[in-house]
């Protein structure tokens, strides 16, 4: 990708309005209880204190629906970037008006401010003009490092970008792009991508676009079953998305005309009920009763998918092959998981695209093991369907935009 970077920018004694993604667990007692998105913005917020700019920090936590929700404050966010940084963190009242103003105003070098939660106003998801003009007044320069929001147009990740000359990629949203662009664009052969998850409408588009471009697609979870239903395969009281259906069947040919190929589960791991101690049997995916459901994929599966990925030269993961949150029916996300890590270990480029994907290598204790695990789990798969994300189209071109 070919746009503005932070570290290009003047920044000495600037304003630096920056969009972050601290949306973090928070439990009932106001504790954060994975800190993994505040670290992930560091290395670029050392970057603006180092460089003698004044971070005014934007952010959204949950979705407080446009109204003030004290359990959606920042208050929490602002305490633990404070001490991750050893520096003093000012959390204005508001994200606009007054209490922004004053709070920016009264923040010296070498300090942060936290503006409150985006979302406690409708006008950031609704891309709101005057908001974005608004959240604007806060910064003389503009950096976007939430690759996790830039899928979508909202009024701090696209329409604030208007009332600046500079809109910068920070260092995270830089190596995002950076890593998925080289999936698309340099990928070591064979490329395999691995998707999963429960429905298949969030990744037809993905898989679309894919055709052509890797060598295999393996699929697994619940979007398995319609394209079961594609090929007319009797599914049980497996999920199945009937309206693309159709639209499954089309996408199969299309495969089977192109250098592509879509691999499919040969096993499942059924249930009679979706319940962690539920009656549960390996079948071949022929074999599938009525009533009963596919929840994860089985020993076959497995074992071919995993010698698939080992062969690999470049790896993109998104979605598990089960529900892997009940152990009854984990077996199968954390056998490609172990497989991707094996893969990486041994040369393979490995990107693994956020969400559960991401929980399931944490749960594994292998998320240090893979090239590149995504912040963004709708926005990479949205990169990965060639679309353009609102949040990166926004920034400046590199060439020509840097003022000395």
């Amino acid at each position: 990708m070919t746009k503005l970077s932070v570290q290009d920018l003047d920044l000495a004694g600037r304003r630096v309005l920056i969009r972050t993604d601290f949306n973090v667990p928070i439990n009932a007692a106001g504790a954060i209880t994975d800190d993994t998105r505040i670290r992930a913005s560091l290395a670029t917020l050392r970057l603006l204190l180092d460089a003698g700019a004044l971070p005014v920090i934007m952010s959204h936590l949950g979705r407080p629906g446009g109204q003030v929700k004290p359990e959606f404050s920042l208050a929490p966010v602002a305490a633990r970037l404070a001490e991750l940084l050893g520096q003093k963190v000012h959390l204005a009242a508001d994200c606009v008006g007054k209490d922004a103003a004053q709070t920016v105003g009264n923040a010296r070098a070498g300090e942060l401010v936290l503006l409150e939660n985006l979302r406690f106003h409708a006008g950031e998801t609704a891309n709101d003009p005057d908001f974005a003009r608004q959240l604007a007044a806060s910064g003389q320069v503009y950096v976007n490092d939430a690759f996790g929001t830039a899928h979508r147009a909202h009024a701090s990740t696209a329409g604030v970008a208007a009332h600046f000359e500079q809109c910068a990629a920070g260092l995270l949203m830089g190596q995002e792009l950076e890593r998925l662009s080289a999936l698309l664009q340099r990928p070591r052969r064979p490329f395999v991508a691995i998707l999963g998850g429960a429905k298949v409408s969030g990744k037809i588009e993905v898989v679309d676009n894919l055709i052509g471009l890797v060598e295999e697609v393996l699929i697994g979870g619940g979007m398995a079953f319609t394209f079961f239903r594609a090929m007319g395969l009797e599914v049980g009281s497996s999920l199945v998305e009937e309206k693309l259906v159709d639209q499954v069947a089309v996408m199969i040919e299309r495969a089977r005309e192109s250098r592509t190929r879509i691999t499919l589960p040969e096993d499942v791991i059924i249930a009679d009920q979706f319940s962690e101690d539920a009656q549960k049997k390996e079948v071949l995916v022929t074999d599938i009763e009525s009533g009963w459901m596919g929840l994860d994929i089985g020993s076959r599966t497995i074992k071919r998918y995993s010698n698939t990925i080992g062969a690999a030269g470049t790896i993109f993961w998104n979605g598990p092959m089960g529900v892997f949150e009940m152990d009854s029916f984990a077996r199968g996300t954390r056998a490609v998981a172990r497989a991707v890590a094996r893969a990486t270990d041994e040369g393979a480029h490995s990107v693994v695209g956020g969400g559960d994907s991401v929980a399931a290598l944490g749960r594994a204790g292998l998320a240090n093991k893979i090239t590149h695990v995504s912040t963004g789990g709708g926005a990479s798969l949205e990169f990965m369907a060639g679309k353009e994300l609102p949040g990166v189209q926004a920034l400046s071109e590199a060439a020509g935009e840097v003022q000395q």
